[in-house]
């Protein structure tokens, strides 16, 4: 997926009709890669992100809020100070590319007005939001770009902003399409048709020229070698087509998403090459496109990197585990040949008259076998039959002892480890900064980790998650291991509902019943949901065992969110989720 020069140039028509005038309120840097502006226009508040994620670059209006460091970085404070109240005046891009300017007027700490650029550039994991003076020359970026990064174009304070190296491709605002087509066909290599424009035009993504090359070739093989008189036509009429889409700014804001409704890709006009392979829908705005697209994968990417040193420790310490209980389990093995260490011992003590110290094997009648079969019996020669008796008794013994002990703690590694998994996929499916923190107090508690911030309070624990089913009853779910034991050993009665997938990782769910009889269909939406929570949410069919709250117990000494229980049933659903409830 690219944002592509053209679809800037929707999306920057669309900011620039709603914000010209506007104040700015509020900054915001929620992570290294992005800047909020809260913008008081004339229709109310807007809130602007500016993204220079490698994956998820873009510029346009969210409505979604995202948590915020405690402390702001430098240069969330040095856009407080330089921009906090300017008034935004500009909004514009170079051609098409993907570069954004945004102006401001504003006042500096002498009292005089200055002009100020905010340039956001969408270019991958080269994109960046730069700060700089009337003049272009830079105060500060995201991303600080010096020698050692780039030889040919520096980002550096006090350094004359630059556009990044031109490449060789067409602007489409500026020339014909009859040039475009000459360019594709002069291309020193033969290429396939979409190759080929992708290479001529600037300012159009992969998509869009898999686009063209459906509408010219209609399934053919073409490449920029075999154009027919009647497919450069075609060709020359679609790009006269793509020219008024970007300069009337009359394109259509579409997401292409796959059968699941996954989206994959989205484009400034109506895609036709996937026919009915994917799902097309249409979206109000550019900006509400972008914001719909990328918000949901943003959030889990958010949380996976605030989480990462967790992610890590807890993956270490499964593995840890897991040599530690293989290790254990070949030496069990071996002590369970001890029943020959007693027999040997037994055999020698009786026959100690026939052997001779210095003897380093002797050939015994095993009486404790039916037939008396000989069985040779290995010594230590340094030793007397008396003493070589007694060392078989006390491997015997050994061994005896060590089967007890490495069952013990196979089993208890055992727990750990599904103790680990529970906690690893409770961060996997954590929201917010919150229910991270929560997670880490609990492996403190649990000793896995080092107290951070100690002086620093936590923020507030969330409230378990809460459903409506259809028929009107109230489901809980758990969000991590700690809130999973109050929910199911305090907080409900023991005639509720209590749901878990079967052996498998995932949150407690709880109907409350308030003493009455709850319907199948609420039994199986809550276990679609105890399904969803769980390490099963992307499976189907999966097993969800249910019994009453008085039927769960938790062992002495066992670790958060580890319960026992029993006079469950089991149903068999695919993980879903259904009306979620707004109430505290």
């Amino acid at each position: 997926m690219a944002l592509d020069g053209i679809f800037l140039h929707h999306t920057v028509n669309e900011i620039r009709e709603k914000t010209i005038g506007a104040r700015v309120e509020k900054i915001y840097q929620p992570n290294k890669d992005e800047i909020i502006i809260a913008l008081r226009t004339r229709q109310g508040s807007e809130k602007l992100l500016l993204s220079a994620r490698a994956n998820s670059a873009r510029a346009c209006f969210t409505k979604y809020s995202v948590e915020n460091p405690k402390t702001p970085p430098m240069l969330c404070m040095l856009l407080r100070k330089r921009l906090g109240g300017a008034k935004l005046i500009n909004v514009y891009q170079p051609a098409y590319e993907r570069i954004m300017y945004i102006e401001f007027e504003a006042i500096n700490e002498l009292g005089d007005l200055e002009t100020l650029v905010l340039i956001t550039e969408i270019m991958g994991k080269y994109s960046n939001v730069v700060l700089a003076d009337k003049d272009l020359k830079i105060i500060d970026a995201l991303k600080r770009v010096d020698m050692s990064m780039s030889s040919q174009r520096l980002v550096l304070p006090n350094i004359k902003y630059e556009l990044p190296p031109a490449q060789d491709k067409l602007d489409l605002s500026s020339v014909s399409p009859e040039e475009v087509l000459e360019k594709t066909l002069s291309l020193p290599a033969e290429k396939h048709l979409d190759k080929a424009i992708l290479d001529s035009v600037a300012g159009i993504s992969p998509i869009v020229c898999r686009e063209i090359d459906y509408f010219v070739s209609m399934g053919r093989e073409l490449t920029n070698r075999n154009l027919s008189d009647n497919d450069k036509q075609k060709l020359v009429y679609y790009i006269k087509k793509l020219k008024e889409i970007a300069s009337e700014c009359r394109g259509t804001p579409t997401m292409i998403s796959r059968d699941d409704g996954t989206p994959f890709d989205i484009c400034f006009h109506d895609i036709q090459q996937y026919g009915s392979g994917a799902k097309v829908k249409i979206f109000d705005s550019f900006c509400e496109l972008l914001d719909s697209f990328y918000y949901e994968r943003d959030a889990i990417e958010r949380m996976k990197y605030r989480s990462m040193d967790l992610l890590k420790l807890i993956s270490n310490s499964i593995d840890r585990l897991s040599r530690k209980i293989s290790a254990q389990r070949i030496e069990l093995e071996q002590s369970e040949d001890r029943e020959h260490l007693r027999i040997c011992g037994d055999l020698i003590q009786a026959n100690l008259y026939r052997i001779q110290k210095g003897c380093d094997s002797v050939t015994l009648e095993n009486f404790y076998d039916e037939n008396n079969t000989p069985i040779k019996v290995k010594l230590d020669p340094a030793l007397s039959p008396a003493q070589n008796s007694q060392k078989y008794y006390k491997d015997y013994q050994k061994a005896k002892t060590a089967q007890s002990v490495l069952s013990d703690q196979i089993e208890k590694a055992s727990r750990e480890i599904v103790y680990l998994e529970s906690v690893f996929d409770n961060l996997t499916r954590a929201e917010n900064e919150s229910d991270i923190t929560q997670i880490r107090l609990e492996l403190y508690e649990s000793g896995y980790v080092k107290r951070q911030n100690s002086k620093q309070k936590p923020p507030k624990s969330l409230p378990p998650r809460k459903y409506i089913t259809s028929d009107g009853f109230t489901v809980l779910v758990g969000r991590n291991n700690k809130q999973n034991d109050k929910l199911t050993l305090k907080t409900a009665g023991k005639t509720d509902l209590w749901f878990h997938t079967k052996n498998i990782p995932g949150s407690h769910t709880v109907i409350i019943t308030n003493k009455e009889n709850v319907p199948d269909t609420s039994i199986l939406e809550a276990a679609r949901l105890a399904a969803y929570h769980s390490k099963a949410r992307n499976s189907s069919q999966v097993a969800v065992d249910y019994t009453f709250i008085k039927n769960v117990s938790k062992p002495q000494g066992a670790k958060y969110g580890m319960v026992i229980y029993e006079k469950n049933k089991t149903v068999y659903v695919t993980p879903g989720l259904i009306e979620e409830s707004n109430d505290e």
